[in-house]
């Protein structure tokens, strides 16, 4: 692979990062960010260039499961072992990340991207648009630490735009409202306002709205493959098949993500009342605190589906996430306490050992 001179601080290394590798790099190795993962094998970004690299055995070893693991976006110490290839020896630690239930059965994160200043989360305006998919979405923003900004796409295909946007707008809380036709790049100039050199942002939402085309109008050429949608849903197939950093030529980092099938939720009931902050603020006023905003009476939130001030389907909304949560929550527990006892046994068993042999 070609070399060359690369600043790795116009996507994000900033005095923070320097001096968690500190220590690595008094052991000779060197910085890289993450851009590609594909089954073990990583495309990372160093001061030299890209470079093709894996993870080192005691890296793999030592990881409890794959959220351990390099994801893009990911800084890492590695090993330079030849003029294009590299081992990465450590993961430093990560300041957001957006990760979701992986898809399964087993109960662990997924991390779709790691140290991401902002979420570019997009939908589009066609047949595919779904204000509950946005909520999901934005509570997972706020798990992950990064700023959002919800970007409705495809404007030129609505026809009825401002109806649509004041429909975001009410669920979206602090989160800007921005609306774009990628196509034909109208309205993608006040998206470039949000990122400034040294920022990642990540652009998460479903097949076929468009993420892959605003990448490329970010990028000012056609990098990303994009596809035309059924006529028939206005959903896509999976155009991006991987996760990928891209550097952008004013400096900054994009992040392009597939779209995902699956969104379940791994995220606090913190996250959780952020994103619903006009809920949590009803909630506030319920007779009991260990309100179910079900049945019970004095409950704030059903008062206001009654009198119209909350929208049903939101309050729907809230309770299918906030029954996910709250199973994560019990499931996290369950798995903590396993975890525990598997180490105490462990332990027990090597003291066993230890007095039999003295």
């Amino acid at each position: 692979m070609e070399q060359y001179s690369f600043d790795l601080s116009s996507i994000g290394a900033t005095a923070a990062v320097y001096d968690a590798f500190q220590p690595y790099d008094t052991r000779g190795l060197i910085l890289g960010r993450v851009s590609v993962v594909h089954r073990g094998q990583y495309l990372i970004f160093t001061s030299s260039g890209e470079a093709r690299a894996e993870a080192i055995g005691t890296l793999l070893y030592n990881a409890e499961d794959a959220s351990e693991l390099p994801a893009v976006g990911d800084w890492v110490a590695a090993q330079q072992v030849g003029p294009a290839q590299a081992m990465v020896h450590a993961v430093l630690p990560r300041w957001t990340v957006f990760g979701r239930r992986a898809p399964g059965s087993r109960h662990e994160q997924q991390v779709v991207a790691a140290n991401i200043d902002l979420v570019f989360v997009v939908c589009g305006l066609d047949g595919d648009f779904n204000v509950r998919r946005i909520e999901r979405y934005l509570t997972l923003a706020r798990e992950s630490g990064a700023e959002a900004v919800v970007v409705l796409n495809k404007a030129d295909l609505c026809d009825d735009l401002e109806s649509r946007i004041a429909e975001v707008q009410r669920i979206a809380a602090e989160s800007p409202v921005i609306c774009v036709s990628a196509q034909t790049s109208e309205g993608v100039d006040p998206l470039k306002n949000f990122i400034a050199s040294g920022q990642t942002v990540a652009l998460l939402g479903s097949s076929g709205v468009g993420k892959s085309t605003i990448v490329n109008q970010l990028l000012g050429e056609n990098r990303q493959q994009v596809r035309e949608v059924r006529e028939s849903d206005s959903r896509g197939r999976h155009t991006t098949t991987h996760r990928e950093l891209l550097p952008l030529p004013g400096g900054g980092a994009l992040i392009d993500t597939p779209g995902m099938r699956e969104l379940q939720l791994w995220a606090g009931q913190g996250s959780l009342d952020s994103a619903f902050s006009d809920i949590a603020e009803l909630a506030d006023a319920c007779r009991f605190r260990d309100c179910t905003h079900t049945v019970e009476d004095g409950c704030a939130v059903q008062a206001a589906i009654r009198d119209g001030s909350l929208d049903p389907e939101r309050g729907e909304s809230y309770q299918k996430l906030r029954a996910e949560v709250a199973f994560h929550g019990r499931k996290t527990d369950i798995l903590a306490a396993q975890e525990t006892k598997r180490r105490w046994k462990n332990v027990h068993k090597a003291m066993r050992g230890f007095y039999r042999g003295g």
